[in-house]
């Protein structure tokens, strides 16, 4: 089978371009390369099976009619159809530079819009349901011990989920300073300093599995009963487990839905109520702009209420309105 154009380029733009020239990320890649194996199907519902898909047969119709099949098949909701139209449209911008001829249908693609996320509040759980949600694991047992160190640092650092299961013992810093290395998005580095009773908690975990031992600083700091690393589903599970503890307990209201990315906004808010600078909050989460951090403290309702208090000067009479002590006022006005 003669291979086409677009497998031509999908594979250069996936192995090569994305790695190589963008230094995007090893789940950026992998979110793109779904993206594809998503649209190319589809392709062959219509009718244009892989062996025949050239770029000349992808217009904007045919990239349109696959957003809305996401939407009405799949039922994706407008923020998973754009995340698969942003990968849609960096491929066809790297096309338009290695395809000259193809211009006008890539500028036509890459003029399709996003579509406007459904704006929810922000999920997060108060100071009472971390204590509430930590309290839960049984401490007596190797699979407790592990949990509460995962949950706490995850929390502790503010660190995504991702970042936490490629931790190694490497990573950690133990010793006066106390930090952790996270590797973010981006392949961008970030130092985050440790409290001492977080280390309190690492220190005998990581002695427990003999990861303080230097021929062991490669492996995961966090692993399942089989020496692998931890998944994504693996940690969600784990939170949802203890969150289940928690509600059971009654000791905390804890939100319906809980994720890990719950506990990262559980930590910027605590840390903003708390005074600390936005600035600082950027450093520690990771984020490239502060803007990215303003987020925190448009939904920190009790922060705005404050605010509005410090600045706040009452224009309302202390006093009743003069026309109604004045009786001939009020019954002229109660006759009028």
């Amino acid at each position: 089978m003669k291979p086409t154009d677009f497998s031509k380029y999908l594979s250069g733009f996936l192995t090569g371009y994305l790695a190589h020239e963008r230094g995007a990320s090893k789940n950026t890649i992998c979110a793109y390369r779904d993206t594809f194996v998503l649209f190319i199907g589809y392709m062959t519902t219509q009718g244009t099976p892989v062996n025949r898909l050239t770029l000349e047969a992808i217009s904007q119709s045919a990239v349109i009619g696959f957003l809305d099949w996401l939407q009405a098949e799949r039922n994706n909701g407008n923020a998973t159809r754009n995340a698969r139209l942003a990968a849609i449209h960096a491929f066809f911008s790297y096309i338009q530079y290695q395809q000259p001829e193809h211009l006008y249908e890539c500028q036509k693609i890459l003029s399709i819009p996003m579509k406007r996320k459904a704006t929810v509040p922000m999920n997060y759980l108060t100071i009472e349901g971390i204590r509430a949600l930590l309290k839960q694991h049984d401490i007596r047992t190797v699979k407790g011990r592990r949990d509460l160190a995962l949950l706490s640092l995850m929390y502790d650092t503010g660190a995504r989920v991702q970042e936490i299961i490629d931790l190694k013992p490497a990573s950690l810093r133990l010793d006066v300073l106390n930090t952790i290395r996270i590797a973010g998005k981006g392949n961008k580095t970030r130092i985050v300093p440790m409290l001492e009773d977080q280390v309190k908690l690492l220190k005998p975990y990581i002695a427990e599995h003999g990861l303080d031992q230097g021929a062991n600083n490669e492996h995961p700091l966090f692993f399942n009963s089989r020496g692998e690393k931890l998944t994504r589903a693996g940690v969600n599970h784990i939170l949802l487990k203890y969150a289940d503890m928690a509600r059971s307990a009654r000791e905390a209201n804890l939100p319906d839905k809980i994720s890990c990315h719950v506990l990262r906004h559980s930590k910027a808010m605590h840390l903003l109520q708390a005074g600390v600078n936005l600035v600082y909050i950027r450093d520690i989460l990771g984020h490239v702009s502060v803007q990215t951090t303003e987020v925190y403290a448009r939904a920190d309702s009790r922060a705005k209420r404050e605010a509005i208090e410090k600045a706040y000067t009452s224009v309302a009479p202390h006093k009743e309105p003069v026309w109604l002590s004045n009786d001939n006022l009020l019954d002229w006005l109660k006759h009028f």
